[in-house]
């Protein structure tokens, strides 16, 4: 896992909704998807995601440490802690 030099603004859990609304991700999220309801994504699904969040916030995390990404806010929870010292 590494992160681009420089800050960069925080992952919400609206970007983490948004990213998983890609219909190779996550197709037909409802936009009233409870933050912490549970979230199963598939290898592929996985992959993309990462992918989306490597090109659009510079974030290279590996599929085995998304182990824990069952939820909007786990996910953002995770990503917050990458900007953690």
């Amino acid at each position: 896992m590494t992160a681009e030099s420089g800050a960069r603004a925080p992952i919400t859990t609206e970007a983490v909704r948004d990213l998983l609304s890609d219909p190779k991700i996550f197709p037909g999220l409802s936009p009233r998807l409870d933050d912490d309801a549970e979230l199963v994504l598939d290898s592929l699904g996985l992959v993309w995601f990462l992918h989306q969040l490597e090109l659009r916030y510079g974030l290279e995390i590996d599929p085995a440490d998304a182990d824990g990404f069952t939820s909007v806010r786990r996910i953002t929870e995770y990503l917050a802690g990458l900007d953690e010292p």
